[in-house]
């Protein structure tokens, strides 16, 4: 695995290219235009040069050398894995996919896709190779947190899988575990229901936000509370999340509050706004 593929350059396209010329591996990052291209750079040399001030890394100009930021998809057809991390939205990684299928030369080429919560199957099918097709889940921010969660569809051969487990786990130094191909695999099937019953708490007045995030911080040792922790993932991503587990199962749990979907709406999608249920520093 020398030559990786990252399909979006946001926070977890970023943070995947990131670890992955940490690793060694040469990596081209897509982005849909140039504005976007600049901004994911941008990123990626503000990450790695304060890695390299905390002492965490020794080069940060020798990993980004071994990055190329670019918006022409083309640029992927030498790639022996490519990660897609554009939104969640099953439709345009369906068009994704399709558009991989005929750019990626190499037959044996890895399609992986990081989304959280869209049946792989789904991407597999509209492929040529579904075998060689699979979830590969990083968790935000990618470079500090260790879990990966691999997703094979029925389709997925298992040399495939374990190929891949060989790259996160030998080379990027990630635990991997592996999930069935169901909606919200494991963390986010459980994680997701934890959040939205908080988010209720909030919206129905019985707790204000930073009372509910520091019972779970100081009452159950959780490291941010659930309110927090929905500004970090997205609220839009928590939201498609939401809808595609209850499109699944048909249960409550899953089912998004008014207040969320209110929230996306108005743009408050958290961290990477500067506003969610809480207000950030961009």
């Amino acid at each position: 695995m020398e030559r990786i593929g990252v399909v979006g350059g946001g926070l977890m396209g970023a943070g995947i290219a990131e670890v992955c010329a940490r690793a060694g591996s040469a990596v081209v990052v897509v982005e849909s235009e140039q504005t976007r291209a600049d901004d994911s750079r941008a990123r990626l040399e503000k990450s790695l040069r304060r890695a390299q001030e905390r002492g965490k890394l020794d080069d940060a100009e020798a990993v980004l050398q071994r990055i190329t930021v670019t918006t022409e998809l083309e640029d992927l057809a030498d790639r022996q894995l490519v990660v897609e991390a554009i939104v969640e939205d099953e439709s345009a990684k369906v068009d994704l996919f399709k558009r991989l299928d005929q750019i990626v030369t190499d037959q044996d080429a890895i399609l992986a896709s990081n989304t959280s919560s869209i049946p792989i199957m789904k991407l597999a099918t509209v492929t040529s190779r579904p075998s060689h097709v699979l979830g590969i889940h990083f968790f935000n921010p990618v470079p500090v947190l260790k879990l990966v969660e691999l997703v094979p569809s029925l389709m997925t051969a298992d040399e495939t899988t374990e190929r891949s487990r060989e790259y996160v786990e030998g080379s990027l130094g990630k635990n991997a575990i592996t999930c069935q191909d169901r909606a919200g695999f494991v963390v986010n099937a459980l994680l997701i229901p934890f959040v939205l019953s908080a988010i209720r708490m909030y919206e129905s007045g019985f707790a204000t936000a930073e009372d509910i995030d520091q019972g779970l911080v100081l009452g159950a040792a959780h490291p941010q509370g659930p309110l927090a922790l929905a500004d970090l993932i997205g609220l839009d991503t928590t939201m498609s999340v939401a809808q595609s587990l209850y499109e699944e199962f048909k249960e409550p749990l899953y089912a998004p509050p008014p207040l969320l979907a209110r929230m996306v709406d108005a743009g408050l999608l958290g961290r990477k706004v500067g506003r969610g249920f809480y207000t950030y520093d961009r």
